[in-house]
């Protein structure tokens, strides 16, 4: 593999290995609870996030949904939520290691109610499928993929959730570099083969993401991490 290649493929591991980390660490600590808003808990994460890697610059906002909150895809804004006994809440952070991007993403359920707990084990199942798709066709465009991960939602009883399924993933700032064009996302849009190189020659990496919603129900759940760097 090429020198560059290889520092930014261990890189994005690792940045990805510390957001990983730190959310098992939410988890142990209990900061997932009922009784507190949904700002209240970003802000406790974020503190730990400081405690654990002294990190104060994420890429993207912080998102933690609940409740209803979990049908809104990332560019909603909605009104922060009180967390309810027996919730299923969602975490997309964006945590900045070393220069270097992570974009991690998990669905919590509080309580054991059955739906929810099926959502959260089916959108895990769902982003695996995803990804062995993805391997299994190495000249596939976003809007390929985009069209997979849709059926996976009908497949397992949900509603696709959001307009994208994933994105470019790389050094910080990648976002101010590569901007909003659907090329850049795993979008219904975008008819250029993934695998296709970088205006430099160089494979490029991306993200993988699931949101499964039911309308209805009024929940939904999210998971997101590293599709091309295992």
């Amino acid at each position: 593999m090429d020198s560059f290649l290889e520092k930014r493929h261990l890189s994005l591991r690792e940045a990805e290995r510390k957001a990983e980390e730190l959310f098992r660490t939410i988890e142990e600590k209990d900061i997932l609870r009922n009784g507190v808003t949904e700002k209240q808990i970003n802000r406790e994460i974020y503190d730990l996030a400081f405690q654990m890697y002294g990190i104060k610059k994420y890429w993207h906002k912080r998102i933690v949904r609940a409740g209803k909150n979990t049908l809104y895809p990332y560019r909603e804004n909605p009104p922060d939520l009180m967390v309810c006994e027996d919730d299923i809440i969602f975490l997309d952070f964006g945590p900045i290691f070393d220069d270097w991007e992570a974009d991690f993403g998990r669905t919590f359920v509080l309580g054991e109610d059955p739906i929810k707990i099926k959502l959260c084990n089916d959108i895990a199942l769902a982003w695996a499928e995803g990804k062995q798709y993805f391997e299994s066709h190495p000249n596939m465009t976003g809007s390929e993929l985009f069209s997979f991960v849709s059926a996976l939602a009908r497949k397992y009883g949900w509603e696709y959730g959001g307009p994208h399924a994933g994105h470019l993933i790389g050094e910080f700032p990648h976002e101010q570099i590569q901007g909003d064009e659907v090329e850049n996302y795993i979008h219904p849009d975008n008819h250029i083969p993934m695998s296709a190189s970088d205006q430099n020659g160089y494979p490029r990496d991306w993200i993988l993401e699931i949101h499964f919603v039911d309308r209805e129900l009024e929940i939904g759940g999210f998971m997101e991490q590293l599709l091309t760097v295992d």
